[in-house]
């Protein structure tokens, strides 16, 4: 977990949560800002996961690559980049043929 100059947690335990929707019998998963925590290896049946790639706030693209094979999505989201360089992300999943990555332009 990473912390801030301070000692404390970026991510405290019941502070940023992500929440498992269902939206015409689709599942999304969209995390709020977090790291990638043991609790998405539970998550079952997600269409669609967003997840948030920023350090030092949210997850490194290796942080990020680890938590979407967790959750197993058909489709993979990454957002909050910023200045990340998010092509290392996509470079990590390539060999994950069932998760598709889709990668939006930050405007």
């Amino acid at each position: 977990m990473h912390k801030r100059d301070n000692g404390q947690p970026f991510h405290p335990k019941g502070e940023g949560n992500g929440y498992i929707i269902t939206i015409k019998g689709k599942k999304i998963y969209i995390a709020g800002d977090t790291e990638n925590i043991p609790e998405m290896k539970q998550f079952k049946g997600i269409d669609i996961t967003f997840l948030p790639v920023n350090l030092p706030y949210t997850m490194t693209p290796e942080m990020a690559a680890d938590a979407a094979r967790a959750v197993r999505p058909k489709i993979f989201y990454p957002y909050h980049y910023g200045d990340t360089e998010i092509s290392r992300l996509t470079e990590l999943l390539k060999n994950d043929k069932d998760i598709e990555v889709r990668v939006r332009d930050m405007q």
